[in-house]
């Protein structure tokens, strides 16, 4: 298979899983490996091409972020918790991310960890959607500040890839009483600032061989799984959100756990 056509299929992988709590990396790792390539070796482009999905929220809540920026300049009080709220959740990950990065980054290439982390992810969402108790729809600048970074150290969790970083934060969110729709609008703010950081750290340990092309993937690639992750993202984020307040999340759990236990099997037989 070529690297364009890897390029445009991991894309898509990175669209329709990146919001869902079925985890995008875990998916990007195991389709990666199932493509016959190292899934080390595509570990930049895994994640990088997130800023195409993470864009995707921008477009779609747009108008959410200017409210937000114009009100900052004004000192709305509103818009200042909005801020307050997702960096209280992004400060966990960023400082754990940092602390642990290449522990983590060997656990990228690590297709078993993957289908574990699906199939024990899927269970404790079935456990949590059956328990938890989901408090009024309220927004997420009024969520107070211990919960928010509470749901940031869910967040945390999501550096075992397979967890899902989605997944873990509205997981997170679902138990401390935030509300289904909430906490799945606090997962997409959440992720703008957590996979910038990501990604920024990733271009700055490996630019070097990125610029020289050393590497088995390039720019190109990058920039096509970049353009493809947007699409693919831009039509999922609002089917996502129809879909959970209508059904919840118990759906995403049999897929995770009946992905994983596929992915053992699979494995097995490489």
């Amino acid at each position: 298979m070529s690297l364009t056509i890897t390029a445009i299929l991991l894309g898509i992988v990175e669209g329709l899983t990146e919001f869902l709590p079925v985890s995008s990396t875990g998916h990007l790792i195991l389709a990666t490996r199932l493509f016959g390539y190292d899934s080390s070796q595509w570990a930049t482009f895994n994640i990088v091409i997130q800023l195409g999905a993470i864009l995707a929220v921008i477009v779609q809540f747009w108008r959410t972020f200017w409210a937000v920026g114009m009100g900052l300049f004004k000192l709305n009080p509103t818009s200042i918790r909005f801020v307050r709220n997702v960096l209280l959740a992004f400060v966990p990950s960023a400082v754990l991310g940092l602390l642990f990065n290449n522990y983590i980054e060997g656990l990228l290439g690590e297709p078993a960890v993957v289908a574990w982390a699906l199939i024990l992810g899927g269970i404790a969402i079935l456990g949590i959607e059956k328990v938890a108790k989901p408090g009024p729809l309220t927004g997420v600048s009024e969520l107070p500040a211990v919960k928010c970074l509470g749901v940031g150290l869910a967040q945390c969790l999501a550096m075992v890839p397979g967890v899902s970083r989605s997944g873990a934060t509205i997981m997170g969110a679902l138990s401390m009483g935030i509300e289904r729709r909430t906490a799945a609008e606090f997962s997409f703010f959440l992720a703008v600032p957590t996979m910038i950081g990501a990604t920024t750290l990733e271009l700055l340990k490996h630019h070097e061989d990125l610029m020289a092309g050393t590497g088995p993937v390039g720019w190109d690639e990058i920039g096509i799984g970049f353009v493809v992750s947007f699409v693919v993202a831009l039509v999922v984020i609002k089917a996502f959100m129809a879909f959970v307040s209508r059904s919840g999340f118990a759906p995403f759990a049999w897929y995770r756990i009946v992905a994983g236990a596929l992915a053992l099997f699979l494995l097995s037989q490489a």
